[in-house]
């Protein structure tokens, strides 16, 4: 099983040297930073960040102020801020500012690693990843991308596509898609599968090249 990578931004290299030694013992990865200027390449180039650890007061700028930087690029990890910043306010404006835990300093580093494990746990599924061919599907918010572009997709072309995805090389009946997509819809005809997947095709692959879903004669559909 892949280990769970966690970002931590930490301006005390001391502090950030503990942390990191602390997390790796209990089985995670970790990517330490002293300041914010890199983090942003970090978290691109991985995509995968499973947690962020998060100081508020750091060089020049607010922890909640990256976090709210990042989360208007899409990038939606789980965050605990992990600082010294521990008046009511101060705790309220976290969790206001996307904290899914918020840890104040001097922590006790058994209660640290429970909290860590914790959020983990509750937020795995909201960070799955996808990923067929050069398609990747990302839980947390949804949507499909094809080289780093967003598939601007009805709701009804989502799931039909996350169907195919999650049933890699499976054919799949229309009276399948019908039954699991369409489900209590009223427009529940064949020809209606036949159209959808039409459109679809032309928005994953308008230049008709890559051939992501297939049509089996008088049996269904395989994406591959």
């Amino acid at each position: 099983m892949k280990k769970k990578l966690i970002l931590i931004v930490e301006d005390e290299e001391d502090i950030l040297e503990l942390l990191e030694y602390t997390l790796q013992k209990e089985g995670y990865e970790t990517i330490g930073c002293l300041n914010v200027n890199s983090v942003l390449n970090k978290i691109i180039e991985e995509e995968e960040i499973d947690l962020i650890l998060m100081d508020r007061n750091l060089p020049g700028i607010d922890g909640t102020t990256f976090i709210n930087t990042i989360r208007k690029k899409g990038i939606n990890a789980p965050v605990i801020y992990v600082t010294a910043k521990d008046r009511d306010e101060d705790i309220l404006e976290g969790f206001e500012n996307y904290a899914d835990d918020y840890i104040t300093k001097p922590f006790n580093l058994k209660e640290l690693s429970a909290r860590v494990k914790a959020v983990i746990k509750r937020t795995a599924k909201e960070v799955e990843i996808l990923k067929v061919k050069d398609i990747v599907y990302k839980a947390n918010n949804k949507k499909f991308y094809i080289d780093d572009k967003a598939i601007e997709l009805t709701h009804l072309e989502h799931d039909l596509l996350l169907e195919f995805v999650k049933n890699k090389d499976i054919l799949l009946s229309r009276e399948h898609l019908l039954n699991t997509v369409w489900e209590d819809s009223f427009d529940k005809k064949l020809k209606t599968v036949n159209v959808a997947i039409k459109r679809l095709k032309t928005k994953i692959d308008p230049k008709g090249k890559k051939e992501y879903i297939k049509s089996i004669r008088g049996e269904g559909y395989i994406f591959c």
